[in-house]
């Protein structure tokens, strides 16, 4: 062999295997991982046991975000709308919406996606509460609208007396993030 082939293709391969430990160290730096018992919960302040854990950016921030979301069962939001579209996943329970007196139910496995300013009721059915994936290109809203706006909707198809909004979310008002429990 001769003697520069001897010296450059040892080379050759260290510097291959380098390049190759370099794109799987880029690789891994792209994953992003969060399994169940590594998620943060965060209860939302004033409603009624609503958690959300934030997988990428913040659900209580202004950008984009991706996040799960826990609704106890049973659990019904009052009319409001949201003033961006609104994709979700529906992982476990029942979750439902109701527009223009129409409910409809999203069991485990379903995706909807409401668009903006669409003016609707939603919550989780009863029995078993509700995990979603939500994902937006700017923060989450929630703006609630009187009843009284909402008069051609069936009596029988709105939230219960007493339901509750969800509150403005603003980050001065987040309770401390909360340790998960492995419900499901």
């Amino acid at each position: 062999m001769k003697p520069y082939l001897r010296t450059a293709l040892p080379l050759f391969a260290l510097l291959a295997v380098v390049a190759a430990c370099s794109d799987l160290a880029t690789l891994k730096k792209k994953i992003v991982s969060f399994p169940a018992s590594e998620l943060v919960w965060i209860e939302i302040p004033d409603s009624g046991g609503i958690r959300y854990a934030n997988v990428r950016g913040d659900l209580a921030g202004d950008g984009p975000y991706e996040a799960f979301v826990l609704f106890p069962a049973g659990k019904d939001n009052p009319y409001h709308y949201h003033t961006r579209s609104i994709p979700t996943v529906v992982l476990k329970g029942t979750f439902y919406a109701v527009v223009d007196g129409q409910r409809t139910e999203y069991p485990a496995g379903s995706f909807y996606d409401l668009p903006g300013h669409l003016k609707h009721f939603s919550g989780c059915a009863d029995g078993v509460d509700c995990l979603l994936f939500q994902y937006q290109d700017r923060g989450f809203d929630l703006v609630p609208q009187r009843e009284e706006n909402a008069a051609h909707l069936m009596k029988s198809e709105r939230a219960p007396a007493g339901a509750r909004s969800i509150p403005t979310l603003e980050k001065t008002t987040l309770a401390a993030p909360v340790k998960p429990q492995n419900k499901w």
